[in-house]
């Protein structure tokens, strides 16, 4: 995934408050799985 530069550091960063690091975790997890869920559409499916 493409890391949100102000996002992550919000996410990952020690001097940011408990809650918003938890916030900020759970939106870089949600963009990660919009982001695979879009990818899925384009990905050739094969069955045999």
């Amino acid at each position: 995934m493409n890391r949100m530069p102000a996002l992550w550091a919000a996410a990952y960063g020690s001097q940011t408050p408990r809650l918003r690091r938890y916030l900020a975790r759970r939106a870089v997890h949600l963009a990660a799985f919009i982001k695979a869920l879009a990818l899925a559409d384009h990905r050739p499916f094969m069955s045999l």
